[in-house]
């Protein structure tokens, strides 16, 4: 299966979620994850670019909207036309997305964040 995203964020979110995602689709494998663990906002910016330009991924989830990963790809996504960043991510997000195989890399981005952001629900409210 090919890399057709990146998913970035603090400690082991990229991994653990990408864990989950194998765990219930089997489709961990269309995923890289990136730590920003111990590195600065260049660190990060490099270890993207270089996930990207190795995978040919397209797409660049994010944990936290003003967080170090997505402020990297903000930078970054500059001089590479035609990546997307997502992020304030869920698991929701990232599992449709890994099952929308056949779906152009838009479509399939916008459908997945409108059914993550329909996941997310609050009980006994």
């Amino acid at each position: 299966m090919p890399i057709r995203a990146v998913v970035a964020g603090h400690g082991t979110f990229a991994t653990g979620v990408i864990s989950a995602i194998e765990q219930i689709t089997g489709r961990g494998a269309a995923f890289l994850p990136i730590s920003n663990s111990g590195l600065c906002l260049d660190d990060i910016q490099g270890a993207l670019a270089q996930a990207i330009d190795d995978s040919g991924a397209k797409v660049v989830f994010t944990d936290l909207p003003a967080g170090s990963c997505t402020m990297a790809v903000r930078r970054m996504i500059r001089e590479r036309p035609g990546v997307l960043l997502v992020t304030g991510v869920n698991l929701s997000l990232l599992l449709d997305f890994a099952m929308q195989d056949d779906a152009d890399t838009v479509t399939a981005v916008q459908g997945a964040l409108d059914r993550g952001k329909a996941s997310m629900v609050v009980y006994g409210a």
